[in-house]
């Protein structure tokens, strides 16, 4: 039978006129009227002042770890739960990453063991693990929540802290464009975000990020770094390292057609959700990833679940190879970061909540353009496998 993705891209049909549009007045370059279009739409929105569109989400959260200036040694305090991009540009810089376990309400950083995170790093009673030696005392440059598979984190409590501690934060709304908290989308609550255009996120460039703000500066620093940081002067002539991490204005096409059809894109990724609740939901053993009240409206990017095996009588493993065998994929969550053999020496705070996810939990196919054939042919073996019917 024909693969069911997880989350594939789905076009909108404008996005190949704006890509012609390009291609017939000559701008094939990292620079142009898409690239200058795409950072209006986003900044119109998700009510944010600026935006530099980039090559990657990864290289947003570069240059945001840059323009905090983050240097080696420093620490920078980083979501467990989440993909590795979020972690590795710490290591780019040299820096210190220290992991910080989710809360169960959202599966996103606690706010309990972000606080006790940053008093460790401020007294000088940090461990990496593994080690008996303790750290030196420093407070950390930077915070990196994560909005986890749509889900915004809980931004009251995080912004609070800190603000506590005077500590910038870098949100990580790769997977939430769209999703807000409070009426306030992702990605503007703190100094900078960053957003992702990969080609399974809710909309592409094929790849593709952003990094956003409400300051000029910070922006305007970032497209100079994005452009190799090369100084205004009539020859080329560089007095810093920058880096090519501009968009291409011919993806830049692409995004401008994609945002046309966002908001309806993020209806379609809810109603997916709602379509499985409403066939899954209820049977014991299986828990969806869930908005904790009215304060909180997420994307649902992916839908997501956790299966305690001996309630349900089925693993989410098993559940995954069930699904692959007639050719359908899912996906279980992310591998935290702190068990990570890459990140194995980190400092890590946390109870354990993001070890019990990933052990238990998978990501169901959540494209927008999922067919009405697609769906049944899910669901009739949700029904064979779960015994729903």
């Amino acid at each position: 039978m024909d693969r069911i993705w997880l989350s594939s891209p789905h076009m909108g049909g404008n996005e190949i006129s704006y890509v012609n549009e390009a291609y017939e007045t000559n701008w094939i370059a990292p620079l142009g009227p898409n690239v200058d279009g795409f950072e209006k739409d986003i900044q119109v929105f998700i009510d944010i002042k600026h935006a530099a569109a980039l090559s990657s989400g990864t290289a947003a959260l570069h240059l945001a770890l840059l323009l905090a200036d983050v240097q080696a040694g420093d620490y920078v305090i980083c979501q467990s739960m989440t993909f590795s991009a979020s972690a590795n540009p710490i290591a780019y810089l040299g820096a210190q990453p220290v992991f910080v376990d989710s809360e169960v309400d959202t599966w996103n950083m606690s706010p309990q063991f972000l606080e006790e995170a940053i008093r460790a790093c401020l007294s000088g009673k940090m461990k990496c693990l593994g080690s008996t030696d303790f750290l030196p005392a420093k407070k950390p440059k930077a915070i990196i929540p994560v909005h986890l598979y749509g889900m915004p984190a809980n931004m009251n409590s995080i912004v609070a802290i800190a603000k506590k501690y005077n500590i910038p934060i870098i949100e990580d709304a790769a997977e939430s464009l769209g999703s807000k908290y409070k009426e306030k989308s992702t990605g503007t609550f703190g100094e900078m975000g960053i957003l992702s255009f990969n080609g399974n996120k809710i909309i592409t460039t094929s790849g593709g990020g952003a990094l956003i703000s409400d300051s000029e500066e910070l922006v305007l620093r970032a497209r100079f770094l994005s452009t190799q940081a090369r100084d205004d002067a009539p020859h080329y002539q560089h007095s810093q390292i920058g880096y090519n991490y501009r968009m291409s204005n011919i993806l830049a096409g692409i995004g401008r057609g994609q945002m046309e059809v966002l908001g309806d894109r993020v209806k379609q990724r809810r109603a997916i959700n709602s379509w499985y609740r409403s066939f899954i939901e209820g049977k014991e053993g299986i828990v969806f990833q869930s908005e904790p009240d009215n304060h909180y409206f997420s994307n649902y990017w992916l839908t997501a679940i956790i299966i305690d095996p001996i309630i349900s009588g089925i693993s989410s493993e098993e559940l995954r190879i069930k699904l692959l065998e007639d050719n359908i994929e899912s996906r279980p969550l992310w591998k935290p970061m702190h068990l990570q053999p890459v990140f194995r020496s980190a400092p890590y705070f946390g109870g354990g909540v993001s070890d019990l996810l990933f052990a238990n939990g998978l990501c169901l196919p959540s494209g927008s353009n999922l067919s009405i054939d697609q769906k049944q042919r899910i669901e009739s073996i949700f029904n064979r496998i779960l015994h729903f019917s």
